[in-house]
Order: C-alpha cells, then structure tokens, then sequence
C-alpha cells in the first residue's frame, strides 16, 4: 500500500504496460503482470502527453472561473457546478499520478522510469497550485450559507459528505500562501526523501550463501525450514541494512522533523494527529485500541511465542525463528493457478458477486505477481480513479502467506471497485475502514481452508499460522506503532542517532515479542525496511483496527440468519462517504465501546486456546 492512494513489491523499457504479459516460473506457474495500457499506452504517448497539457489548461482556466467566487457560487444554486468541475480534475490527474506510480513501482531501478516518475510529480505539482485555492475557500464559506444552498441544488446536497469531511481540515488550514509553498516544497522535501528510500531499499542487494538476492527473496528465506538458512538471512538483513544505516537514519530523521515542522504550523497536538484526522477516526478511539491490545500482549504474543519455542524444542527462539515453520508443516509450494482457484473459491462461497469482481483482476490484466528486480518490495492494491480501475501488485513466491496477501489485496480491489461509484471525490475510503475489506477477504480464504482439511497435523500448522498472521497484523502493528510515536517524539527535541532509533526499536519489540524471542544483534537495525514508516507516517494502526474490526463483523456474518452480504457490500459501496460508527451501526458494531477491541483480541486467543489443547 505506498503509490499514491494505494492503500507495497527488469524490465528495460519494453513497457509491460503493452499487455499481460506472463512471468514463468517451473513451480509457481504463468505469473501475470499488469496491464498498464488502460490507462496509457507508453509514457510517451500521445494520450498521455495530451492530458498532462489538458490538465494544466483546464486547472488554469478553472482557478479563473472559479476562484474567489465560491460563495457567490453557493448563494446563486452553482457550487455543485464547481465541484463537479473540480472532481473531473481531480480523476484525470489521479489517472495520470496512477500510470507513473505503477509503472515506477514495477522496476524503480530503472532511470528513465525513475525520470518520468519524477517529472511527472513536478507538472502534478505545478498544477495542483492552480487548484490549491478551492478547498481552503471551500472551507471559509458560511456555514449559514452552505446550510442555505443545500436546499437549492441537488448536485451540492450529493457532495455533503465530501464537504463535512473538508471542513473537518478547517481548523488546520494556513493562509493561501503558506499552502502554496507547503504543496510546492513537498517535491524536493518528503516525496524526495520517500522517493530516495525506495531507490535505495529496491538496489540493495542481499547476500545469502554466496547468492546476492534483492529484499523479497531473502525475507522468504526467513521462513524456510532450514534453521541454517533462516540464520543466513537474518544475518544478510542485518549486514547490509547496517552498511546503509547512515542513510536510513538520514531519512528518518528528514522526514520526522517535516512532518512536525507541518505539525506546529497547523496546530496538530500529537504526533498522531494529523493521522488521526486525515482517517476520520477519534484519537480516544485510537488510545483505546492501543492500550488494549498493549494489554493483551502477554496473552497473545508472548504465550503464543512460548509455545512455539516448545514445538521448536527449545526454551527461547532466536529473532530468525519467529516465522519459521512448524516441524512436519507441509512445505508444498502453492502455484499461481492453485492460490487463484482457492482465494476464488473462498470468495464464491461468500458472495457470487465478490467472487465475479475478483475474476476480473485475473481475467483483465489487474494484478502483476512476479519478483523482479527493482520492483517494490510487499504488496499493495492501487485504486487509480473511478474512470479506470484498481490493480493490485504482489511479489508472489508459492508459500501460504502468499495466498494470504492475495486474498488481502483482492480485498481492498473489490472494495475499491464497489466504492467507485461514489466518485473522485468521495470513493476513498479511510485507512481505518479501508483494512476491513481486504482482511475479511482474507479471515473468509482463511476458514474456507480450515474447512477443508482434516488432517490435524495440517489442522494444527494452519490455526498456527493464522495466529502468526494476526499477530504480525495486530500486535506487531501496534508495536510499530508504538515505535513511531517514540521516535517522531524525540525527534521534536533533536537530531537521532542510528543507535537511538534502534534501541526504541527493540525496547518496543521486547515488549510485544516477550521472553520467548531472543533479540538478537543486528535486529535493532530491522526498522529501516518498514516502508509505512517512510511514506504514511502511523498508517499502521490502521491494519489492528481492520482485523479487529473483522474479527467482530466475522462473528456477526457467522450467527446472521439473512442479509449480511448485501449490508457488507452496502458498507463498501459507500467508500468514504460516511464515517466508521455509521457504517458498523447495521452490524450493531461500536468501535468506540471499550469492549469491542477486546472481542476482536479475544478470536485471537481463541485460536491460541484451540493450538493449546491440540498439546495436551
């Protein structure tokens, strides 16, 4: 989730984009890449070239019709007119921001995509000062006004949403100028030091028994279950993350005290709050979520860890034996063809539709599934804009996680085709609600699995690790978290060494891990491939509120006698339309009751219960 609204995994310049092309591999299958070309052919084609020129006349000639005239706009019955214009800008550049993202996202090794991907931030820039002015007027508008209008036009009471949403920035806003100028550094300042991690973690090159491998391949190696091999890249992590420490230390250090230098110029509290804000989710909310899932530390991860290091044979695990596989954990890789068929099968045992929407990222050209060098590390979908369509990158290599992330990012696609209908402006859902999707998709591949087998050895490796994936979602979440408010807080008062930065990182990973995890050296370096961190400072909160979310919504669709389905596509229809309490009030959800992070945290520890007693 890191390009431009995605909500994160050598090509020369043959341009994938041209069709679905197929990578090949002897155990994985035809491995798909994406289809670029439904939204432009080539980054010199005439199309393209076309609407980067329309874009900057229309923005132009929009800030001329429209600037300072807002409020007579609202008085005369208009202004639905002037945000209907505004949304038709906002799609076309949100296509032409989509194409250079995704593009650069699949080899950001390569310099002339490096080049396009950078100039066309710039003319995005440069345009966007034309527009800049509509939402801080917007905002200056009398409320008594807006009120008044509402009644007279139907296409502006369409936009509420949209609107309430806007002035909730109200009180954050500086004078136009300062805008301008916050807009138009943000080129040489945050998405350049984003940009520079990106270069710098897709070249490094990682050496694991004499192989030099890029950063995907080798965080695999970490769940082999060859204990050697594991070590081995554990041990190339960390030597290589500690040759660049010097520049990740730089990064964060640069993109910390930006963030606050924005912080204190617009009044923000906390370090969270513009987080918090930009999510539409109350900071007592967030607080609660974390304390309790702090709470639940020693009865989920450190008792989980504990029983984990017995099945290994051991009293305490290693840093590089926290993913490892159970003993006799079937160790089969999973094809391409296979994972499609299971997540597809998962989702038509849910809902017909679900399943129909998924397809279509297999059928069209949505999803591009190889590791290839220079291409982003993770995962993520990508919206692009209502006009088009979402496509969804994966760095697939055949293990049950990969299945896992496939139904994931499949989640946030089908979620983000739904939402589309609400247009530009309103089809972007926040953070918080924006995981439900993609981990229910996920919790439904996941039982539909379960369900499959009676195999108790199977049984047993696969309630295992589900319980290691909604650790590393809740849990592990809510410790970066926690290390992030460490380190944006000291670096208010100054400057922060490498050595600095690694000890909040460890304090807060002992913490969460527990006894049974051995930290050892060179783990304190293993902050600096976090990209949430470098792009969407606190972002990850957001992924222990979707599973805990959907973890609550799960036991609901599991007791409900009629009508989930419809209700839950109801809910991703609305995309960011309505805030997360009207959007859970049918399921008779509350994620402001203490409660309801407790009964999310409870599913994980009925698991744990249920792995206990296959011991006894």
């Amino acid at each position: 989730m890191a390009v431009s609204g995605l909500i994160g995994r050598e090509r020369q310049n043959a341009a994938p984009e041209q069709s679905v092309e197929q990578g090949r591999d002897a155990d994985l299958g035809d491995l798909p890449t994406w289809r670029l070309s439904d939204l432009y052919a080539a980054m010199d084609s005439a199309e393209l070239h076309a609407d980067l020129d329309r874009s900057a006349s229309e923005a132009k000639a929009f800030s001329e019709r429209w600037k300072g005239r807002l409020e007579d706009a609202a008085r005369a019955g208009t202004l639905g007119e002037a945000i209907e214009a505004f949304e038709a800008l906002e799609d076309l550049l949100g296509r032409i921001a989509s194409y250079a993202g995704l593009l650069y996202a699949t080899d950001t090794s390569d310099e002339a995509r490096a080049k396009f991907y950078g100039d066309i931030q710039q003319h995005l820039t440069e345009v966007s000062t034309h527009l800049l002015f509509f939402s801080l007027e917007m905002n200056r508008i009398d409320e008594a006004v807006l009120d008044a209008a509402y009644a007279k036009s139907d296409t502006l009471a369409r936009y509420k949403p949209w609107i309430d949403d806007l002035r909730l920035e109200k009180p954050y806003q500086l004078e136009d100028r300062i805008e301008q100028l916050f807009l138009e550094k943000s080129v040489t300042s945050s998405a350049a030091f984003q940009r520079l991690f990106d270069e710098t973690m897709t070249g490094l090159r990682f050496d694991v028994g004499g192989e030099e491998l890029p950063l995907e391949p080798v965080l695999t190696k970490m769940q082999d279950a060859d204990r050697s091999v594991r070590r081995q890249a554990f041990e190339a992590l960390a030597q290589t993350f500690g040759g660049h420490a010097r520049t990740f230390t730089l990064i964060t250090n640069t993109l910390a005290k930006d963030k606050d230098i924005s912080d204190r110029w617009r009044g923000f509290e906390d370090v969270a709050d513009a987080r918090h804000l930009a999510n539409r989710v109350e900071r007592e909310v967030v607080d609660a979520l974390v304390a309790s899932v702090r709470d639940s530390f020693p009865r989920i991860s450190h008792r989980y860890y504990a029983m984990k290091a017995r099945w290994l044979g051991t009293d305490m695990m290693d840093a590089w034996d926290r993913n490892a596989p159970l003993p006799d954990t079937p160790q089969a890789v999973i094809g391409w063809n296979r994972a499609r068929q299971i997540v597809l099968d998962a989702y038509a045992g849910f809902s017909p539709d679900m399943a129909g929407i998924a397809q279509r990222f297999f059928d069209e050209g949505w999803i591009d599934a190889p590791t290839t060098p220079g291409k982003s590390p993770g995962a993520f979908a990508h919206p692009t804009v209502p006009s088009a369509h979402p496509y969804v990158l994966l760095n697939y290599q055949g293990k049950p996680r990969d299945v896992m992330t496939l139904a994931h990012e499949l989640g946030h696609g089908v979620h983000q085709v739904l939402a589309a209908g609400q247009g530009a402006l309103m089809a972007q859902t926040p953070l918080t609600l924006a995981e439900t999707a993609s981990v229910f998709g996920e919790m439904l591949t996941f039982r539909s699995m379960l369900d499959a087998t009676d195999d108790p050895v199977e049984r047993k490796a696969m309630l295992a690790q589900k319980a290691e994936d909604m650790i590393n979602t809740v849990i592990r979440q809510i410790a970066f978290y926690m290390f992030e408010r460490k380190v944006h807080e000291a670096r208010r008062a100054g400057e922060l060494t490498t050595a600095q930065i690694g000890q909040f990182w460890l304090e807060v990973q002992g913490e969460s891990l527990g006894p049974a995890i051995r930290l050892n050296e060179g783990y304190e370096l293993f902050w600096t491939y976090v990209p949430h961190f470098i792009r969407s400072p606190f972002y990850v909160y957001a992924y222990a509120f979707g599973d805990c979310l959907v973890n609550s919504l799960y036991a609901v669709y599991q007791n409900a006698q009629s009508g989930f389905q419809e209700a839950y596509f109801d809910m991703l229809r609305a995309g960011g339309s309505k805030r997360h309490g009207e959007l859970l009030a049918p399921f008779g959800l509350d994620a402001s009751d203490p409660g309801f992070w407790a009964k999310g945290l409870g599913v994980i520890e009925g698991i744990i219960d249920e792995l206990e007693a296959m011991d006894r």
